[in-house]
């Protein structure tokens, strides 16, 4: 690959937060640090919506969010009934998504590679 290591976890945390905070923006109640009040649920914020194009959004792109946020879901469900500081559910997807973003990069330099 072209671009290093580091670059790329580095970009696909930025990417991995903005499409958090544009589809919890877009499609529920977006509480503080921009994730969903407790009427929605981290994963399937706007399934329950009335308004038919938020629903068919939630669905699409549902596949997404349980890559991005299904592993680690209970623990920010836990984590936003005791209201924890800010940082704490950011550090915890930051983590999560540097190992993620590792897997992959390696993935895509080993299919580069054959």
């Amino acid at each position: 690959m072209n671009i290093s290591r580091k670059k790329f976890i580095t970009l696909f945390i930025i990417s991995g937060f903005a499409f958090l905070f544009v589809v919890t923006s877009l499609l529920g109640t977006t509480g503080p640090r921009g994730f969903p009040q407790p009427p929605d649920s981290v994963l399937r914020t706007g399934s329950d919506s009335p308004i038919a194009w938020k629903s068919t959004l939630s669905t699409i792109i549902l596949p997404i969010k349980i890559v991005l946020i299904g592993p680690v879901s209970p623990i920010i469900e836990v984590m936003r009934q005791d209201d924890p500081p800010p940082p704490f559910i950011g550090i915890i997807l930051v983590f999560y998504w540097t190992i993620l973003a590792s897997i992959i990069y390696y993935i895509l330099g080993k299919l580069k590679r054959s």
